[in-house]
């Protein structure tokens, strides 16, 4: 039965916390006989204007009939509740929500017309404040892959991203930093290039993302060894004491659209050029980096296709990077299987210790990619004069400086820890002997993900055979590791009904 409520003026209703965990969307659950839907005329669906104090969010309204919410109560999910900053008890006052400007631009868009820079303004200053529903930011985020951005559209979203967030000025001519464009498992090189760029005294604040379609992001990985959820003043803290840091984007506001963006990206599996260049340089802009290296892994089964789609994305890469007074290096690399051995957060953690520890287990074209891109960034900063970065960043390596460095970046960070372990494994096995050919770099990464990663940490696949290798039939290719059989099972399923992920010839 509902529970006894004070007296409350018309159109207000008391706050309950429902603990309901919706991720960034706002959510307030309302009768549908409750007085104040009734006189407002609201419907489930409906988007509403929730104040509490002088705080105010808009949320999207559920509704239903059931008496164990009392008429006069609201229930919020916890990004309602932690927004409007309410405790139990709280007065509500629940109106119509205003109508939003910004959404006649999206539609604009969505009829084919190509918009000016305010109106790239107006979308993601709402987008940010927490105006749009999924609906809403579904509509953007898929008008803008169907008719893709032009560099000028390109440039205005990604200064209208950099504009709505903090943004962070080092007070120094060369700020460095390095980006995948990801779309390659297990191709984690950021940690290994921090460490030994900033070992040979470079700044690189690294702030990464958390996996969008992959089954681990840099920032995921990291959040196995070390805290990453660092406050921008935490941030300048370790990059002071270390001239680098390896922190999560989403902790600061440096570009904060971009992460409500990622969450609808992810969701429609959609990672188009236009939003995949104002995500990458928008970060960087607001990181307040002067120089950037892009790798661009290009493969049939990696974002990139082919060196014609890399080379055009390079193209508008520079172009947009320049109108922001950003210098840029683009990397073209092999993009025809995993790199390393481990796929998922705790696995790729431990690829990058084994390079850095310089252990005998380092799979090698990890350690390789990362004193490449390393060595890169080197000469674009000027440090190394051209072809000698390379030679530079593995002396880094191999001397234990950069380790040393990785491991004083942790500490400051909050202290190293142990990566954790997954409770279930099980081998996927050859269908047939021969040598290896081709693999599937998409549906190894759904894989990964059946198996748990990377809301998992512990959860991915080790690889163990490479292009070129012989196998055996019955013989291991690739391992699952998981939390749960459940999640084994599905992994499992989906391994055996798509083998050719694999292609073994004779």
């Amino acid at each position: 039965m509902g529970r006894d409520n004070r007296s409350q003026h018309p159109g207000q209703l008391t706050a309950r916390r429902l603990k309901w965990h919706t991720q960034d969307d706002a959510i307030i659950l309302m009768r549908t006989d409750c007085p104040v839907c009734r006189s407002e005329g609201l419907t489930s669906r409906s988007r509403v204007l929730v104040s509490c104090g002088e705080t105010e969010v808009i949320a999207t309204l559920h509704q239903i009939e059931d008496e164990w919410l009392a008429l006069t109560e609201a229930g919020l999910s916890e990004a309602a509740w932690k927004r409007l900053g309410a405790e139990p008890g709280s007065a509500l006052k629940i109106s119509h929500a205003p109508t939003l400007p910004s959404l006649s631009d999206v539609r604009q868009r969505m009829t084919g017309k190509r918009l000016p820079g305010d109106a790239y303004d107006r979308i993601i200053t709402d987008v940010a404040a927490g105006l749009y529903s999924d609906v809403h930011l579904a509509a953007f985020v898929s008008t803008c892959s169907t008719l893709p951005l032009d560099i000028h559209e390109m440039t205005s979203l990604t200064g209208a991203m950099v504009k709505v967030g903090e943004q962070l000025d080092w007070d120094r001519e060369m700020v460095l930093d390095k980006h995948c464009i990801g779309g390659l498992p297990g191709n984690r090189t950021t940690p290994i290039v921090v460490a030994i760029l900033a070992s040979l005294g470079l700044i690189i604040p690294k702030t990464s993302s958390r996996a969008i379609t992959s089954p681990a992001g840099t920032a995921d990985t990291m959040e196995t060894l070390t805290p990453v959820d660092l406050s921008l003043s935490e941030i300048r803290r370790v990059v002071d004491a270390e001239g680098g840091c390896l922190a999560w984007g989403g902790a600061v506001r440096l570009s904060p659209a971009d992460d409500i963006l990622i969450r609808i990206e992810r969701a429609l599996d959609i990672d188009a050029e236009g939003q995949l260049i104002a995500s990458v340089l928008s970060k960087k802009i607001a990181a307040g980096a002067t120089h950037v290296v892009l790798d661009l892994p290009v493969g049939p089964t990696a974002k990139l296709r082919s060196q014609s789609d890399a080379r055009a994305l390079a193209q508008h890469m520079t172009i947009v990077a320049g109108e922001f007074g950003l210098k840029t290096r683009c990397v073209f690399s092999d993009g025809l299987q995993p790199v390393g051995r481990g796929i998922g957060p705790a696995l790729e953690a431990r690829d990058v210790l084994h390079v850095l520890q310089r252990s005998q287990n380092a799979p090698p074209d990890l350690r390789e990619r990362a004193i490449s891109l390393a060595g890169t960034a080197l000469e674009l900063a000027g440090t190394a004069v051209p072809g000698t970065g390379v030679a530079l960043a593995r002396e880094a390596l191999d001397s234990g400086s950069a380790w040393t460095k990785f491991q004083a970046i942790c500490a400051a960070q909050g202290g190293m820890r142990e990566p954790p372990r997954a409770q279930q494994t099980v081998p996927v096995t050859a269908i047939r002997a021969g040598r290896l050919s081709a693999i599937d770099n998409r549906k190894l990464s759904r894989l990964a993900k059946l198996a748990g990663a990377p809301a998992r940490p512990a959860a991915g696949l080790i690889l163990h055979k490479r292009l070129g290798d012989e196998v055996a039939f019955g013989e291991p290719v690739v391992t699952i590791h998981a939390e749960a059989p459940g999640e084994i099972a599905y992994a499992m399923a989906y391994a055996i009904s798509n083998a050719d992920m694999f292609t073994i010839e004779d």
